[in-house]
């Protein structure tokens, strides 16, 4: 028994030294994604301020594919040693009901540490479309059943998942046309190819403030700060509809729970700069910094919250 303790002893020194000394050197944030994209905002404004305050380079690396899972993948591989860590998205929950197999468990292999933000998707529709309120569109896809296109990022995202939402709840048919990536679907709306599109804030909110895009309404259960004056779209039309998309910070499992805390105390107190803060607001996300533990429970409620949506929704696991 003494040396049972001394040895857990020992250990808890060992850990508590390594999270003092920690960073001693760069630390990578992977970014699931193509550079350019809705989550970069975040990662980049993050990564400068922790930057400034760690007194150490933390670099944004961009490891896209496979819908967000090599990337998540090659953090939940990495050496747990709070060096690599991952931005992960709502995608993290979505993704073991889409695919039929993964190379990584998101409960087993990824230690959370905080939701960093939340954000919206914007219902938006083109500029010529003959609706400015959520319940003109509907009324316009009750009299053109199935005519009207909307582009998602790809199938069983966020954007996907809220049209899924939007017309199970409301009772419309409305035609799902995947893309590969927010970008191009946007573009394609803007373009007038599409009709709408679910976008996620970040990659269309100035494009709604120069309007090229008609906003509609937001997916979230209450209004956005930063679009006060846009109603959620169930107090514009479709009672219960709810959807938020947010962007948090995870690490490799086995990361000791010492530097897990560091990363989570730095990551808030990033999260509280006003600069920061401000620049969030701007791109179309709300700063939110939750503990380690609410942040698991979040993961555990939405992984079969998505499973029930895509099931009823008939999509298919890949």
């Amino acid at each position: 028994m003494r040396f049972v303790a001394t040895v857990l002893l020992s250990l808890a020194i060992s850990a508590g030294a390594l999270a003092q000394g920690y960073p001693e050197k760069q630390v990578i944030l992977v970014v699931p994604f193509p550079a350019g994209g809705a989550t970069d905002p975040v990662a980049r404004a993050l990564a400068n301020r922790m930057s400034e305050l760690w007194k150490q380079p933390v670099v944004v690396l961009n490891r896209a594919g496979a819908g967000g899972n090599i990337g998540a993948e090659s953090v939940a591989r990495a050496a747990p040693d709070g060096y690599t860590l991952l931005i992960g998205t709502t995608s993290l929950t979505i993704g073991p009901s889409l695919y039929a197999k993964l190379a990584y468990d998101v409960l087993k292999d990824l230690a959370p540490v905080s939701q960093a933000t939340t954000a919206p998707n914007l219902l938006v529709v083109h500029p010529s479309l003959p609706a400015r309120s959520v319940k003109e569109l509907l009324a316009l896809a009750r009299a053109r059943p199935g005519q009207l296109i909307s582009a998602s990022a790809g199938t069983g995202t966020s954007n996907h998942l809220s049209l899924v939402l939007f017309t199970s709840l409301a009772g419309v048919d409305i035609t799902h046309v995947p893309y590969k990536g927010a970008a191009p679907a946007v573009a394609d709306t803007i373009g007038g190819h599409a009709h709408m599109t679910f976008a996620p804030a970040p990659a269309s909110i100035t494009l709604v403030q120069a309007n090229r895009l008609r906003l509609l309404g937001v997916t979230t259960a209450q209004r956005f700060s930063g679009l006060p004056e846009v109603p959620t779209i169930a107090e514009a039309g479709v009672p219960g509809y709810e959807l938020t998309s947010w962007v948090g910070l995870l690490a490799p499992a086995a990361t000791p729970p010492a530097v897990v805390a560091r990363i989570h105390a730095t990551l808030l107190e990033s999260l509280r700069t006003p600069e920061v803060r401000n620049l969030l607001i701007r791109s179309g996300t709300e700063p939110l910094g939750n503990s380690p533990d609410e942040f698991a429970q979040a993961l555990r409620r939405e992984i079969p919250k998505w499973g029930k949506i895509i099931k009823a929704a008939g999509i298919k696991p890949e």
